[in-house]
C-alpha cells in the first residue's frame, strides 16, 4: 500500500518513513499541507499520516481542502496537540483518526491496517485466494499451510493483488500503488516482480493463482 506522511520535523518524518517502508508501505514524504495537496492530487494512496502544526498551511486546512474536493483517502492525524477539542475538530473534519505524540510505533501500524482495512470494507488484516493466505498484521504468507517468505516489494505487490482479487490490474496500476515517486528503475519492474512471486508461490502447485491478461494486466484468482 502507498502512504504519504506529511510532518515538518524532517527527523520524525524520516524515522516515520524508514518505519513504514520496513514494514512494506510504498511511502512519499513531504512537508507541509499545501504540498500534501499537490502529492494527493497526483497519485492515489492507501493512507496519509499528517501534523497539525505545520508551515504554509496546516493538518487542518489541508484535510477540510481535500474533503471538499471529495478526496476520501484515509487520513490519521499524528500530532502533539492533545486537547479534546483538537481531537474533535480533527474528526469533524473527516480524518478516520488520530493519534498523540509521543506514539509508539506498533500502534501507529497498527492504526494504519485497521484505518486501510475499513476503506475497503474488511473486517481483518487476512486476505485469502483459494489455499494462499496473507496475513499484513504478522507480515506473513502461506500456501496450503507451507510458510512462503517474501521481500518487503514482493509482500505489498501481492498484497496489493490480494486486495483486489478477481479484477486485472494494469502494470501502470501496480506500479503507481507500490512505488513511490522517487523510484527512478527500469520500466519492466512490474514484470520482474511478477516472476518473483509466480516462482514462489505458484510453481510448487498444480493450481496457479497469478495468471497475465495480455495486453491488459495480471489478476490473482482461483480457476475452477
Amino acid at each position: 500500500m502507498r502512504i504519504l506522511v506529511v510532518e515538518d520535523e524532517r527527523d520524525l518524518n524520516r524515522i516515520i518513513c524508514k518505519r513504514l517502508t520496513a514494514a512494506g508501505y510504498s511511502v512519499d514524504a513531504c512537508f507541509d499541507g499545501l504540498d500534501a495537496l499537490d502529492y494527493l492530487a497526483g497519485a492515489e494512496y492507501d493512507a496519509a499520516i499528517f501534523d497539525v502544526m505545520m508551515p504554509r498551511l496546516d493538518g487542518f486546512e489541508a484535510l477540510r481542502r481535500m474533503r471538499e474536493h471529495g478526496d476520501t483517502t484515509p487520513v490519521l492525524f499524528l500530532t502533539a496537540r492533545d486537547a479534546v477539542s483538537d481531537r474533535v475538530t480533527g474528526l469533524d473534519l473527516g480524518a478516520n483518526d488520530y493519534l498523540i505524540k509521543p506514539f509508539s510505533f506498533d500502534e501507529l501500524l497498527a492504526r494504519i491496517r485497521a484505518m486501510t482495512r475499513k476503506s475497503v470494507g474488511a473486517v481483518t488484516s487476512v486476505f485469502t485466494c483459494g489455499d494462499l493466505r496473507l496475513d499484513e498484521a504478522a507480515h506473513s504468507v502461506e500456501r496450503a499451510g507451507t510458510k512462503i517468505e517474501l521481500s518487503a516489494k514482493e509482500f505489498a505487490v501481492l498484497d496489493y493483488l490480494i486486495r483486489n482479487k478477481g479484477s486485472v490490474l494494469s502494470r501502470e496500476a501496480i506500479e503507481n500503488k507500490v512505488w513511490n515517486y522517487d523510484w527512478d528503475g527500469g520500466t519492466n519492474v512490474v514484470d520482474v516482480y511478477m516472476s518473483y512471486l509466480r516462482r514462489k508461490i505458484d510453481a510448487d502447485f498444480d493450481t496457479k493463482l497469478i495468471h497475465t491478461v495480455r495486453g491488459v494486466g495480471w489478476v490473482l484468482r482461483e480457476e475452477k
